[in-house]
């Protein structure tokens, strides 16, 4: 007459509540808000964001140019007459205009 001993319900529960620990670590550590979308998602945006930076960047580099070129230190003469042209609308008497 064998006795078969049941495995008791302490180690049933302390597995459960292992595996169940490391499934929510792990999600945790794949979804949550440090995880490892989350912190793809910050590079990328970061990408974008420097990209944005970097045309910024140049258009206020352009700005600043055009702003010294105008400027009574330095006159440029061809964008004083451009600019005058695109905001006066004034024509010189040797061109024609087509609309």
């Amino acid at each position: 007459m064998s006795i078969r001993k049941r495995p008791p319900m302490g180690l049933f529960i302390y597995s459960l509540v292992a595996f169940g620990l490391g499934a929510y670590f792990t999600f945790a550590a794949v979804q949550g808000d440090y995880g490892l979308f989350r912190a793809a998602e910050v590079k990328a945006e970061t990408r974008a964001l420097q990209a944005q930076l970097d045309e910024l960047s140049s258009q206020v580099a352009r700005m600043e140019n055009l702003t010294r070129r105008l400027s009574d230190a330095y006159l440029d003469i061809d964008l004083l007459d451009q600019q005058a042209r695109d905001v006066l609308g004034l024509l010189r008497s040797d061109e024609i205009v087509i609309r």
